[in-house]
């Protein structure tokens, strides 16, 4: 049974039973609707369709009801669309309804305070942009209606059925986690700052760390005056003393010998922890010991997940002391180890690859293929897992610069399965072709001045950069975005396995924290084994040789998990 539940212009929801009868009083205000709906989802155990999950799934949590399962609108509409090649398409609730009557889409106006380079939302609570008399509801019924044929009439309907609903199933999590919020103890994080940069000061003044390596950096350069905050200015000071830098970035400084440097390297350190997740970070995201970021669900498009605001993907291993499970639970943290070279070895099917993904460092296992016999010592051999890392992040990401390229061969030698792949992911993008995930998210067409560069004549080196560069992306992209198939399934599977009150707090790329009660962490971590083998199973088919571990650790705090 299916239920839709549409939240309508003047912010009450409409209620919809498909497959099924249901009494609904009529429409519902926010104060009642989490009242009916609990009592739905523990005697119907529906499929509920939003039209998107995070507008409209927030007034359920904040009445207490959390649901299993649902069909979110506005990810699917975008996942098909881009799958039919038709991505460029809007993906408001209006457009996907005209679309499904055969009409052309209304004309779209940008949301008042958004930019260009913001996405508009399948459902925008400002007005449904719908024709005279067509509600929310009805359009939402219609929609979804024909999002099932779609997925049907796709080349392979049962991988996008299981992405959609995985995508789906991870827009509930991020919603629930942004509700639950991460353990975050803002005391820690408030002593800490103090340690590394001083007592707090007003906005716009450097805190007293920060003010005396300004003062060193300046003294090493003389009078004139530099900005250790402006790159600028840093890379004419040391044209000015003779130093020549393309850039300020720190891996350039490193290679120079300067008695700026190291001050100018602390500083650049400690200011992007006071701007990035200093005192008014603390201020604006933590509140009663909980950091609660709002996620975004395919926010990229590989499909990995963004956030809006909060950082909340970049929490600075400095700062991960602050991560600390309440009294009586425990954080039960696991990663997946080198997740995208073995998502590789089971989208080629290369056997060889699998036997070396069967180690739990797969960079050492492959070096030991690579580089067969040539090991003398401790040292060599940690040289050799350097330049096998490198020959497979060329193979996934198309570097060629130093040796890269002869690692590249070797690589290719050892494993053309694998790197066949990508290749040819690569020429496709450099065709302007699209590419596809192993459950179909399909990569976005190149732009149209990328077409008129690579299809015109007159620049041929800019038009073989260009074809380069997008062959780049695409090689990348049917890794990359087979990983998120794969932690988005991984995602679905464990949000349903975890024994209350067990709850996911954080996810980012291939990580996992959930926050357990400390009598049920080992049931936890028998879960997420589950979850793998389960995710693995449906991804990638029962019989996908590639391991992929994922080993959790039972900690108290963040910091020790690593």
């Amino acid at each position: 049974m299916h239920i839709i539940l549409a939240r309508e212009p003047e912010g009450t929801f409409a209620v919809r039973a498909l497959g099924g009868e249901l009494t609904v009083p009529g429409a519902l205000p926010a104060t009642e609707l989490a009242e009916h709906a609990a009592r739905w989802e523990r005697q119907l155990r529906p499929r509920w369709v939003f039209t998107s999950v995070e507008h409209d799934y927030p007034a359920l949590l904040d009445g207490g009801v959390r649901v299993r399962r649902c069909h979110d609108l506005a990810l699917a509409e975008a996942l098909l669309l881009a799958n039919e090649e038709r991505g460029e398409q809007s993906r408001t609730l209006a457009a996907a309804f005209a679309r499904a009557r055969g009409l052309d889409p209304p004309a779209e106006a940008a949301p008042a305070g958004h930019d260009d380079h913001d996405q508009p939302a399948l459902f925008d609570p400002r007005g449904s942009g719908l024709p005279p008399g067509v509600t929310v509801a009805d359009a939402a019924e219609l929609v979804f209606t024909e999002q099932c044929g779609r997925i049907e009439r796709a080349a392979h309907p049962q991988r996008l059925r299981l992405l959609i609903a995985a995508e789906s199933a991870s827009a509930l999590a991020a919603a629930e986690m942004s509700v639950d919020g991460l353990p975050w103890r803002a005391d820690i994080h408030d002593k800490l700052l103090t340690e590394l940069l001083g007592d707090r000061v007003p906005a716009g003044q450097r805190p007293r760390r920060l003010a005396e390596l300004a003062d060193r950096v300046q003294a090493a350069f003389g009078s004139r005056p530099v900005n250790p905050d402006h790159p600028g200015s840093v890379v004419r000071a040391f044209g000015r003393a003779g130093v020549q830098l393309p850039s300020a970035r720190a891996h350039v400084l490193r290679e120079v010998a300067h008695p700026a440097v190291a001050p100018l390297l602390e500083y650049k350190e400690l200011a992007r922890l006071h701007s990035a997740h200093g005192w008014a970070w603390l201020d604006a995201w933590v509140h009663g010991d909980r950091f609660r970021p709002v996620y975004v669900v395919g926010g990229v498009v590989s499909g990995r997940w963004a956030s809006r605001g909060g950082a909340a993907l970049q929490i600075p291993r400095t700062l991960r002391v602050c991560v600390r499970a309440d009294p009586g639970w425990k954080l039960v943290v696991a990663d997946a180890a080198q997740l995208e070279p073995r998502v590789l070895a089971a989208l080629a099917g290369d056997r060889t690859l699998a036997e070396v993904a069967a180690s739990a460092d797969l960079y050492d296992s492959l070096a030991e293929v690579m580089f067969a016999g040539a090991r003398s010592d401790a040292a060599a051999g940690q040289d050799d897992r350097q330049k096998a890392k490198i020959a497979m992040l060329s193979a996934m990401y198309g570097g060629t610069a130093g040796e890269a390229a002869s690692l590249l061969a070797l690589l290719r030698q050892r494993f053309p399965a694998a790197v066949s792949y990508v290749e040819h992911a690569a020429l496709a993008g450099e065709r302007g072709q699209l590419v596809r995930s192993r459950l179909g998210r399909t990569s976005p067409p190149p732009s149209a001045a990328w077409r008129a560069l690579t299809g015109g004549a007159g620049n041929e080196e800019g038009a073989r950069r260009a074809s380069r560069d997008w062959g780049r992306f695409t090689r990348n992209f049917v890794v990359q975005a087979s990983a998120a198939d794969w932690t988005a399934v991984l995602l679905a599977s464990l949000r349903g396995r975890l024994p209350a009150p067990a709850h996911l707090v954080f996810f980012q790329h291939d990580e996992v924290i959930v926050h357990s009660p400390d009598h049920l962490a080992e049931q936890v971590r028998d879960c997420l084994a589950e979850s793998v083998r389960e995710a693995t199973e449906r991804v990638f088919g029962a019989a996908c040789p590639v391991r992929f571990p994922m080993t959790a650790t039972v900690v108290d705090c963040y910091a020790d998990a690593k």
